[in-house]
């Protein structure tokens, strides 16, 4: 796949781009949406908050397509250019958690990171996994539960093909209809929701932005501001910071893409 790495004419420029769970490195991988969205978006800063590359299944086998090299450059090159970009792994990525602090090619690796938007709040950026029980005390059930995903990613992979062959519009996730009609997954969206919040206030600031669960969202909390990048894999969502300060939950579908201000 050709990418000449110059903004599309209808560019749109904004204050900041926050991104998770984009599993370069997989089959599930959206990179074709996230490239479209980035070639329609530029930044003064990009944070890349965890799960950008997944190394827990590259050990089982790498999927690494044009797309997702690409993704890789354009990145890159938008560092190189003065985007200010900041990387703060997840557990999928989290070797290079023991580089945090260190600058490589214009890329700062943090282990977490505070930054303040244009009309002054104060947002908390980690990936989330530290207030994930089941991927903190019990890893292994994170490790078969991934592999549980990435089957539930090849099986959409199927029905998105079928869907296609009978003509029928727009993609539907697998992964996030479990998650939407099974009970305990949703129980644990909302635990997961709860104890970031408790630890963001735990640190002062005025909000959290966060991923690892792949799913997207944004609310208040008793003051407290809650937003989710989502994911590059059942969702293609990001969240942008316009020049105002202003947070918007936006769901990437090219043209059709929706977009949902924070309240408040």
């Amino acid at each position: 796949m050709n990418d000449s790495l110059a903004p599309a004419p209808s560019t749109l420029r904004v204050r900041s781009i926050f991104l998770s769970d984009i599993h370069l490195g997989t089959r599930g991988c959206q990179a074709d949406a996230l490239l479209d969205f980035l070639r329609q978006h530029e930044a003064e800063h990009l944070f890349l908050i965890g799960d950008i590359v997944d190394f827990w299944a590259m050990k089982r086998g790498i999927h690494w397509t044009a797309a997702q090299n690409t993704v890789v450059q354009k990145v890159l090159r938008a560092a190189r250019k003065g985007t200010r970009v900041v990387f703060v792994p997840g557990n999928h990525d989290e070797a290079l958690r023991e580089y945090a602090g260190i600058t490589f090619g214009d890329i700062r690796i943090e282990h977490d990171y505070i930054h303040r938007t244009a009309d002054g709040r104060r947002y908390l950026l980690l990936h989330g996994d530290e207030y994930d029980q089941v991927t903190r005390y019990h890893r292994w059930v994170a490790l078969v539960g991934d592999v549980a995903y990435n089957a539930l990613v090849r099986i959409n992979g199927w029905l998105s093909r079928v869907r296609r062959r009978l003509g029928v519009p727009g993609y539907w996730s697998l992964a996030g209809y479990a998650k939407r009609k099974v009970k305990r997954a949703v129980n644990f969206i909302f635990d997961f929701e709860s104890s970031v919040i408790h630890g963001a206030r735990e640190r002062g600031v005025d909000g959290v932005i966060c991923g690892h669960i792949h799913w997207a969202a944004m609310r208040e909390v008793d003051g407290l501001a809650y937003v989710n990048c989502g994911d590059w894999v059942d969702s293609c969502t990001a969240i942008v910071e316009h020049p105002d300060g202003r947070l918007e939950l936006i769901e990437w579908r090219g043209a059709a893409a929706s977009a949902a201000p924070l309240p408040g």
